[in-house]
């Protein structure tokens, strides 16, 4: 049972059932004097522990933003560029998640603290006064009652007439009084519910109006986390394929360093130890320098190095050299000598010991010594012959093999007629034309370009890469340019069966890029740009039909710095004030979920789709559904799981726990009995069906706008362009739809549908 009610008229008797009634209205009061007085403190607490968290999260931000990745080469790829950007936008979710903390952290102080305070020292500070009164008044009234009636009923009538006017005087003024704080007290009692409750209830909606802002900020995340996802997933295939490559060179070089020595303007260069004579009593040192030498200005180079003492470097010494004479073991207490003479110090031989005799033998060479043996140093940089040439005979093996892949059943090879109709594999197939491509005396986009073709990789728009590498196609030998339309076509339609087959057009740039495009000269340096020949690779096939069908520019284009819009061009779908603008994902070149072949619904937003295998390399599941997809009818190619290694000799992860799972999982179809879902599909030539032309028709559309994409997930397109399978995109405002078999985002105000 709650609080009785103190009634008015209960103030006249003053009965101790009343005085009972108004000592629990009393504690009552001060046990919720206590209840705010602990909740104040700990809503101070709880600020504070914001501010400090707010501090420690904008430290970390601070932390984040201040530092970048160095990179290897002179320049970076567009994944990487973003990786790299990653850590500051980081440090901007960060803080921007900070500043409603922020606002938070002031609207507890304004909404919760104030209020309860003002209610405590206003409310029930003013019942503490009136309480004061009431005792007071009561101890008064009770104590001139007791004195009155003590008074001798002797006293002049006047004198007790005085003393009863003064009690009965006092008597009411402690009524009113009583009155008074009986009202009160109860008031105060009603006044708590809503005065305490109140301000948390605001509390709390400020703290609810944070998480919402949390969860905003978390919905921009996840577009931008999925991007990234891919970004990164790209880069570490990248990096795989660059690995092995690295690996394969240090190898080669650890089993015979002088055949791959590096190409430079040094005739010879290395570490030699000097001899360095000193007075009579103190005999000579042997001092180690690093010497270079140029045969052609006789210019020889020594600089004192200690690696022991935390690689110190001395002064230069620099002189023409004069004559290099071998020293023989009688001669000196040391092996491996040689004697060198400058032209401004005549008669005064320098000391040299080399490393070993061979290094001896190298040295006296190149500095054309008494007694040199020659060694051909040429020869790793002698020109590779290769078994296979660019004629009538390559061409033909190339064309046999892709109708060989495109053509053929997995259990059949009746169409294929290589080595009287036996029944070869696809991978043994594509491993042969992957090896008669590597085999040729020089890559089949030349070392001439290669340079060139890596450069635009390296930077500019998306529109400036592929205009330059259109351009440099056609300046390729006409031969080399017929066979690079011919593979570039073929990997294009592998490409269309991505979701299938696996082979994304960036994996398959991970492939082919190595086979295609190589330089000259094996070194790091080089192999660090393995990842921008995959991009060229890549924009050959996004762009084979531009690129190939038609003639480029008199010119080699410009990169373009930046996308220029037509003047009348409307704004691209805005977003609003305070949010991150959201980056579209490329949906072209992704592996979409693998549970319907013909779904068209939205990949998950929790896990990018884009890579062939789980995102993190260390993760046991699968990236795709577990129930395998129905393999096609006949119309199409169904191979067995080994087939996609003939594609992916050199692709990164192909092995991983989740493509194996997927790819090993039994096959329902009776016709190809322990088989995997297909590999690679392609259309039946005789019929030229396609399962996407199974599904319901999209919409087309023609653009109103030009536009130059921003990103690589969208399309660069100008007035009257004609996009096909166009749908609505997740992201509000963009299109998906297909131009020249590339497919991407379109902003949705730039285009009319057909």
């Amino acid at each position: 049972m709650g609080l009785q009610p103190l009634e008015f008229s209960d103030c006249y008797l003053d009965s101790p059932w009343f005085r009972e009634r108004v000592r629990a209205h009393e504690a009552e009061l001060e046990r919720t004097n206590k209840f705010i007085k602990e909740l104040l403190k700990d809503g101070k607490n709880l600020i504070a522990a914001t501010k400090n968290l707010s501090a420690a999260q904008r430290k970390f931000a601070h932390s984040l933003r201040d530092f970048k990745f160095e990179f290897i080469g002179d320049a970076e790829t567009d994944d990487e560029r973003c990786i790299d950007a990653s850590l500051h936008e980081f440090s901007n979710f960060l803080k921007n998640l900070e500043e409603q903390r922020e606002i938070l952290a002031l609207s507890v102080t304004e909404t919760l603290i104030k209020p309860l305070e003002r209610f405590r020292k206003e409310q029930l500070g003013a019942v503490k006064e009136e309480k004061k009164k009431f005792d007071k008044e009561t101890e008064k009234n009770y104590s001139l009652l007791e004195k009155h009636l003590n008074l001798s009923a002797k006293k002049k009538e006047l004198q007790l007439q005085e003393a009863d006017n003064q009690v009965e005087q006092n008597r009411k003024h402690f009524y009113e009084l009583s009155l008074e704080y009986v009202c009160k007290l109860q008031e105060i009692q009603e006044r708590k519910k809503f005065e305490c409750v109140e301000p948390v209830l605001s509390f709390f909606q400020g703290l609810f109006t944070f998480y919402h802002q949390g969860y905003e900020l978390a919905k921009d995340f996840n577009h931008y986390k999925m991007t990234l996802q891919i970004n990164i997933q790209n880069t570490r295939n990248r990096f795989e394929g660059t690995r092995s490559e690295v690996e394969e060179l240090m190898n080669k070089i650890r089993r015979n360093p002088q055949e791959h020595k590096r190409a430079n303007h040094f005739t010879m260069e290395g570490y030699l130890y000097v001899q360095e004579k000193r007075p009579a009593p103190f005999g000579s040192s042997w001092v180690k320098h690093y010497c270079t030498y140029r045969k052609e200005t006789k210019k020889f180079t020594m600089i004192p190095f200690e690696h022991r003492s935390g690689g110190k470097v001395g002064d230069e010494e620099l002189f023409v050299l004069t004559y290099c004479t071998k020293r023989n073991i009688d001669t000196t207490d040391r092996r491996f000598c040689f004697d060198l003479e400058a032209s401004d110090r005549p008669g005064v031989p320098v000391t040299m010991q080399a490393f070993s005799e061979e290094d001896r033998k190298l040295w006296m060479e190149a500095l054309d010594g008494k007694e040199a043996l020659f060694i051909n140093l040429n020869r790793a940089n002698a020109k590779r012959e290769g078994s296979a040439q660019l004629d009538k005979i390559g061409f033909t093996v190339i064309k046999k093999c892709i109708s060989a892949v495109e053509t053929r059943d997995a259990k059949t090879c009746n169409e294929v007629d290589l080595e009287n109709s036996v029944d070869w594999e696809v991978k043994t197939i594509t491993s042969a034309m992957k090896q008669y491509l590597r085999s040729l005396p020089e890559p089949l986009m030349t070392y001439e370009l290669h340079g060139e073709f890596i450069i635009p990789a390296k930077s500019g728009s998306p529109e400036s890469r592929v205009n330059a590498v259109h351009f440099l196609v056609h300046k390729l030998p006409e031969k080399n340019k017929e066979m690079l339309e011919i593979l570039v076509k073929h990997l294009a339609n592998v490409s269309k069966h991505a979701k299938r087959n696996l082979m994304t057009v960036a994996n398959l740039g991970v492939v082919f890029g190595p086979t295609l495009m190589r330089p000259q000269e094996e070194t790091v340096a080089a192999i660090m740009d393995l990842k921008f020949q995959n991009i060229v690779v890549e924009i050959l096939i996004e762009n084979h039909e531009k690129i190939f069908k038609t003639l480029p520019d008199a010119t080699l284009p410009e990169p373009i710095s930046m996308s220029v819009s037509a003047p009348n061009a409307p704004p691209r779908q805005s977003r609003r004030q305070g949010q991150r603008i959201k980056r579209p994902l490329a949906v072209y070149n992704l592996c979409l979920e693998l549970d319907d072949a013909d779904s068209h619904s939205s990949p998950r937003e929790d896990t990018p789709t884009g890579s062939m295998d789980s995102l993190s390399s260390q993760s046991p599941t699968p990236a795709f559904s577990s129930s395998p997809p129905g393999l096609l009818d006949g119309n199409h190619l169904i191979t067995n799981s080994g087939d996609l290694a003939g594609w992916t000799t050199n692709l990164p992860g192909q092995s991983r726990p989740s493509m194996v799972s997927w790819m090993n999982t039994p096959s329902a179809n009776p016709v190809a009995t322990n088989t995997a879902p297909s590999t690679f599909f392609f259309p039946n030539p005789a019929t030229g069906s396609d399962r996407a032309a199974e599904s319901v028709a999209h919409r087309k559309a023609r653009a109103v706008y030009p536009c130059e994409a921003e990103h690589s997930s969208e399309l660069s397109f100008q007035i009257g362009a004609i996009f096909e399978d166009v749908q609505f995109s997740r992201e509000p405002g963009w299109l998906e739809g297909t131009l020249n078999g590339k497919r991407g985002l379109i902003p949705q105000n730039y285009v009319q549908f057909l």
